[in-house]
């Protein structure tokens, strides 16, 4: 047996097909000054196929699986037109003498060996996506060696030292049964695209090129990160059992009509969905969404070929309204920042990005950004039921600032007679913990609030939650953070102010009984999860709700509440261990090989 890191959920048995990431490293072919201009010539047109395939790709994505996975491809597109990339290929061919393929494996090459010397494991995992579009490039210039794919004749489990995003984009769910390589992490596009299909996957497991062979029975367990090579009967039939039990409860949580999502002694709760564009909008209203809870604009500047004016904001705006739950849309601005940058802006890198100019202190610094956003909101205010949500509020102070901006833009809108809303409910993201402690003065501002527990997270115990070595720490099970939460859901309880918690967390069933517990009744997570949580709800009362809440407060350490939370589910509802990967074990089970 294999330890590695959980990366998508799920049980697969099948043969091991060893899958090569690109095109091989072919011997340089040197070229003299006459004929540099034709490698140039075929460099460019490579260029243009590439982007026509990738425009294809990004159709293909955004249909089948989402708008935000199509979004790591409107990036690989921005890349292959970068002007710099091209500027570099070009000066290889002619100074080095190099046939064009050549000079992209030098450029890929030089940019590897930039990022060896980063400790971020962030930009190392974002190496991929620079590969894919190298790769993408070179078999195009070399047809012949175009990257293959898993064959059409049977099912099987793939096993790679690392898989390219466009790789998995392209992977049918009932040829590829699971996947396992030897890197990547868990916020890599190639995790987040085996997630979005459903593929089970378990990356990191070093050296499994070496132990499988092509044919090899591959067992793999994707919820606990183990992988089993040519297991024996009594492995076999229990991974085949819960195999079996895994797609059934998920066909069954998404079959149907969609219902009510309410507790087993009759408590309603609001469970919402988070969107990045319409797709994402139009899946929550299939799966019984009350609404957008957060619809995440930053994802739609990033795709952006330039900084989108207030027109373009307002259609983007009024599609996600129009094929939303109830045209109900909580609209957070630009949260831009730590790994989502925008270059039209000229932002500089920095050296701890997650602590430095994001959200709404990047709004307030381009405040002519953020004006003509809020331009866009107001006027789309009028087609449903929106809000305006600011996300990396830390003080008072900054509520106000922005309150002002959202009334000048108001004015401004009233001056040039265009129809706006005259009214729209604005809340405060509570991600900083500065703003949870400070959640009586915020409240006295805003007419709701949004907690977001990914950032909260990480904040709170100080660790990197893009960091794969930091998977452990950004679990949400800190006894600090339940304290902090139950401190903000009280204030906002007392005061009349509605409380959404947005973050991954909400998602996850190990966490749903004490949230609850603690008075939150509205959750807003990815709109896959969402059949799960409603199932769940009806399995659970309050008074065990409250019960594991007040045994939760109790406790001392991450590792005693991951536990008991674990047991307590398990115990209302069998089913529940079964959706959820438990990367939180990721220190504890991961090999070093």
């Amino acid at each position: 047996m294999r330890k590695g890191i959980p990366i998508s959920p799920g049980f697969a048995i099948g043969p091991a097909y060893h899958f090569v990431a690109g095109p091989t490293r072919a011997e340089p072919r040197q070229v003299t000054e006459a004929t540099a201009a034709g490698e140039v010539t075929q460099f460019n047109e490579a260029r243009s196929a590439a982007a026509q395939d990738l425009n294809a790709l990004i159709t293909q994505v955004a249909k089948q699986v989402g708008e935000e996975e199509a979004d790591i491809f409107r990036a690989h597109r921005a890349l292959v037109d970068d002007p710099a990339l091209g500027e570099k290929v070009r000066a290889a061919i002619r100074s080095h003498r190099v046939d064009a393929r050549t000079a992209l494996q030098e450029v890929l090459d030089e940019y590897a060996a930039s990022l060896a010397r980063t400790s971020d494991e962030r930009l190392k995992e974002r190496l991929a996506d620079v590969r894919d579009v190298v790769s993408r490039l070179q078999a195009q210039l070399a047809p012949a060696a175009a990257r293959p794919g898993p064959g059409e004749e049977k099912p099987v489990v793939v096993v790679a030292s690392e898989l390219l995003p466009s790789q998995v984009a392209e992977f049918n769910p009932s040829k590829v049964l699971g996947i396992v390589t030897e890197f990547g992490g868990p916020t890599g596009h190639a995790a987040i695209l085996a997630r979005a299909l459903g593929i089970p996957a378990v990356f990191g497991v070093r050296g499994i090129l070496r132990e499988v062979r092509p044919g090899d029975l591959i067992a793999l367990d994707g919820r606990e990160g183990l992988v089993h090579v040519n297991p024996g009967p009594e492995v076999r039939a229990a991974e085949e059992r819960l195999g079996k039990e895994f797609s059934g409860l998920r066909d069954t949580l998404a079959g149907g009509a969609p219902q009510e999502a309410v507790t087993a002694d009759g408590v309603a709760l609001e469970l919402l969905a988070n969107a990045s564009g319409p797709a994402d909008a139009a899946l929550a209203a299939r799966l019984g969404a009350g609404g957008v809870g957060l619809y995440r604009t930053e994802y739609f500047f990033l795709a952006h070929p330039t900084v989108p004016d207030e027109e373009e904001q307002l259609a983007a705006y009024k599609a996600v309204i129009e094929a939303a739950p109830n045209r109900r849309v909580t609209i957070r601005t630009i949260d831009l920042g730590e790994d989502k940058y925008l270059p039209l802006l000229g932002i500089p890198p920095e050296g701890n990005p997650a602590l430095g100019w994001r959200g709404i202190r990047l709004g307030l610094s381009h405040p002519e950004l953020l004006q003509t956003q809020l331009r866009a909101v107001l006027r789309a205010g009028t087609l449903g039921k929106v809000s305006v949500l600011f996300p990396m509020v830390t003080s008072q102070d900054e509520v106000q600032q922005l309150k002002s901006l959202l009334s000048q833009a108001r004015q401004a809108l009233g001056e040039r007679g265009v129809s706006h809303a005259a009214e729209m409910p604005l809340g405060a993201m509570v991600e900083v913990p500065a703003a949870a402690l400070c959640i009586d003065d915020l409240l006295a501002e805003v007419d709701f609030v949004s907690v977001g527990t990914n950032d909260l997270i990480q904040y709170l115990v100080a660790a990197d939650r893009n960091s794969p070595r930091m998977a452990s720490l950004c679990e949400p099970f800190s006894p600090a953070l339940y304290r902090l939460l139950c401190q903000v859901v009280k204030a906002c309880n007392d005061r009349g102010k509605p409380v959404t918690l947005c973050g991954e967390m909400a998602g996850r069933p190990a966490c749903f009984l004490p949230l609850v517990g603690m008075g939150l009744r509205s959750l807003s997570m990815s709109p896959v999860f969402l059949p799960a949580i409603r199932a769940l709800a009806r399995h659970a009362t309050m008074k065990q709700a409250q019960e594991v809440l007040d045994r939760v407060l109790r406790l001392k350490t991450a590792q005693e509440i991951r536990t008991y939370l674990d047991e307590t589910v398990a115990a209302i509802w069998p089913s529940a261990a079964l959706l959820d990967t438990r990367a939180e074990r990721k220190q504890e089970k991961q090999s070093t090989s």
